[in-house]
């Protein structure tokens, strides 16, 4: 069985909900899931995973609006956890990247390089919580043959996209779902995931499962 950390917690989510739904979908694949909120101890030595998951919101928290909650939530990534995520992709490992990583770790420049994109403060933004429908697209592995799907989120729009980023689901026109090489291992950003009920929607679990094989550079059952 496939061993897989994930970096969870962070502010406006459930995260403990939300991670051990991810855990439990993944498990239906053969992979096994630890969860922490302390992404500096866990990231502290060599990753012994194969995959890494991102499902946080941890982020500098600049500007006004975060005053109130920056004393107990403004967050810096350290050097050594950078390195251990960049040793994780240089070995072959994988890394799933869910909704508001693309929020996280902006004190590292490299984080988007690795991601494909981020959040852009000023530009990126999302409508309310609520239906929202996505399509599929493409014979990438990971959503080959997979049918268009609703599914009740928080659909991130205008995200800084890298030029290479080809999206294998859009939402509104925006891009909500790539995957790619990095060094000598994968990643894959799936922007929805907002709660618990983004998991409970089948395509969307088949979804997440053919990627964490395709992260894991395991065979994927192309069906739906």
């Amino acid at each position: 069985m496939a061993r897989n950390l994930i970096l969870s917690g962070g502010l406006y989510h459930d995260f403990q909900a939300t991670s051990e739904a991810l855990a439990a979908v993944l498990a239906e694949v053969g992979v096994e899931s630890e969860i922490t909120e302390d992404i500096p101890g866990a990231l502290a030595e060599p990753s012994e995973y194969q995959l890494i998951t991102v499902n946080a919101l941890r982020w500098q928290m600049t500007g006004d609006r975060f005053a109130d909650q920056r004393a107990q939530w403004a967050f810096r990534l350290p050097p050594q956890a950078r390195t251990t995520l960049l040793d994780h992709l240089e070995r072959g490992g994988g890394l799933l990247a869910m909704h508001s990583a693309a929020i996280c770790f902006d004190d590292w420049q490299g984080w988007p390089r690795v991601l494909g994109g981020r959040w852009q403060w000023g530009r990126s933004h999302h409508p309310p919580l609520g239906w929202a429908g996505v399509r599929v697209g493409g014979d990438h592995p990971v959503v080959a043959g997979l049918r268009d799907f609703d599914l009740v989120d928080e659909v991130y729009s205008d995200l800084d996209v890298l030029p290479d980023v080809k999206p294998l689901a859009t939402c509104g026109g925006h891009p909500v779902l790539w995957a790619r090489p990095v060094r000598r291992g994968r990643v894959v950003y799936d922007a929805l995931g907002h709660d618990t009920r983004s998991y409970d929607n089948e395509v969307h679990r088949t979804l997440l499962q053919r990627a964490a094989l395709w992260l894991l550079k395991r065979p994927v059952q192309l069906r739906d």
